[in-house]
């Protein structure tokens, strides 16, 4: 379990990443609410697997398909 910044997650204290459903949350959580610092912490290479089921704003899929795209 880890306890999720306040900015980032308000509905609960912790997350447990474990849990396949909780951390494609916590994802979609950082990468729609978090700060830059926030971001550079994940795993890059994740994101770029579950970008796809992530529901994210069009906007930021396309952001992240950008960069991934420019990296190939």
């Amino acid at each position: 379990m880890m306890r999720p910044k306040r900015y980032i997650v308000w509905s609960t204290d912790e997350v447990d990443l474990q849990d396949p459903f909780q951390r494609k949350w916590y994802l979609k959580q950082v990468l729609s609410h978090g700060r830059a610092e926030d971001i550079a912490a994940l795993d890059w290479d994740e994101i770029e697997t579950l970008l796809p089921q992530l529901d994210l704003p069009r906007d930021i899929v396309d952001l992240w398909k950008g960069y991934f795209d420019a990296e190939k």
